[in-house]
């Protein structure tokens, strides 16, 4: 049976909420367990550079059984996926065991909990007028995540200590396997031609505009990889304290409540192509800011909310662009192909900001990359066609 609206923008945004702000954690943990364990840098951010590409391959499946079966089952079993890969990881001795706990399961785990399967949803069952705006509402709830987990995370650890912090969070996550019942059921098939998903993958390859999403998102990708892993110790190397980069880093996620909130609704209203345009030219002009002023509390905290503001505010333009132009029969498993893209740069962004620093001593020429290439993506996004695709339906038959 179709759940309500607001059940599916409600459950939805809590989940994405609890998805994707447990994730943002990771970079807290990286400092403690690296000297614990005796790991480099870049052993840990490989471990979170696998956990991205992984989430980024299986999720066009994820979003296939979505679209045949319904949501629910999917996010139930990432949800306890998740919890799986936090409590694996508290035991995890060796940069092997952290690719598997880290890496491999809770890569699965967000397939199924985040956006490619919750904003496909979200677009079958929200009529076209108030779609864009519904998605930039259920992305706010990522961004809520993301300014509530990071303090709440790092207080576990101060607290508690890492180990401990770990069975927390998993206990966290485990109210994604209940709240996966407010997105259960099979979603009513969308109108349009009877496509195959081989069909509708093959049909999206052949347009120019794929591709141009495909790696405009991975910009996306390397950008929110490298700083939600990175920023933090970033901060405390030049010399402040902990809590100063975790500050910045939450203060990302509360800018993008209003991001993602403010790119929906502009997104129903005008063209999403050229919104996108802005938000990677201007995370640029944000990078070389960061690297010319000092680097003073203020400056740290003002970059982090900015850096907000066009944080995850990419999501509902994207995801609504691919409904957009390709329909919306096979959306979550196409919105799914399309982030893989963002997963491959995410993997880029986690383990090359890594290997720079354990290489050179330094995250300046990972900033100056992220920099280029927010250039590079505002570049790709402007020639997006968003007509949705003319299709013509088979003639029938005459006997």
């Amino acid at each position: 049976m179709m759940k309500s609206t607001r059940t599916v923008l409600i459950c939805g945004a809590l989940i994405l909420m609890l998805a994707m702000g447990v994730r943002q954690t990771m970079g807290l943990f990286m400092p403690q367990m690296t000297v614990a364990n005796g790991w480099s840098r870049d052993e840990f951010a490989l471990a979170i550079a696998t956990q991205n590409i992984l989430w980024g391959i299986f999720v066009p499946f994820a979003g296939v059984i979505a679209d045949r079966c319904g949501a629910g089952r999917v996010i139930a079993f990432g949800g306890v996926s998740y919890v799986l890969g936090l409590v694996l990881m508290a035991f995890s001795t060796t940069p092997m065991h952290l690719e598997t706990s880290a890496g491999l399961l809770i890569g699965l785990a967000l397939s199924g909990t985040t956006f490619g399967v919750i904003m496909g949803v979200v677009q079958k069952v929200v009529p076209p007028a108030k779609r864009s705006i519904a998605l930039g509402i259920v992305g706010a709830g990522g961004s809520f995540g993301q300014f509530a987990m990071v303090p709440y995370g790092g207080t576990l650890i101060a607290g508690l200590g890492w180990y401990t912090a770990l069975f927390v969070l998993a206990a966290t996550a485990a109210l994604i396997i209940p709240l996966a019942a407010g997105l259960s059921g099979k979603m009513l098939a969308a109108q349009g031609p009877q496509q195959t998903a081989r069909e509708a993958v093959a049909e999206a390859i052949r347009m120019p505009t794929f591709h141009l999403l495909f790696w405009s998102y991975f910009v996306c990708g390397v950008h929110t990889a490298f700083m939600a892993l990175h920023l933090p110790s970033y901060v405390q190397d030049t010399g402040q304290p902990l809590m100063v980069g975790m500050t910045a880093l939450a203060l990302i996620g509360f800018g993008n409540i209003f991001g993602s909130y403010a790119a929906g609704w502009l997104g129903g209203r005008g063209s999403k192509k050229w919104l996108l345009t802005w938000i990677y030219g201007l995370r640029s002009v944000l990078i070389l800011a960061l690297l010319l002023l000092p680097k003073t509390p203020l400056v740290l905290y003002a970059f982090g909310f900015c850096m907000g503001l066009l944080w995850l505010s990419t999501v509902p333009l994207t995801n609504g662009l691919v409904g957009q132009i390709f329909g919306l029969r096979h959306v979550s498993m196409l919105s799914g192909t399309v982030f893989l893209g963002h997963q491959l740069g995410s993997f880029c962004g986690a383990w090359l900001g890594g290997v720079i620093y354990t290489r050179s001593g330094s995250y300046d020429l990972a900033w100056w990359i992220a920099m280029a290439l927010g250039i590079f993506a505002a570049i790709l996004t402007a020639p997006i066609d968003e007509k949705p695709i003319a299709r013509v339906e088979p003639a029938l038959a005459v006997r």
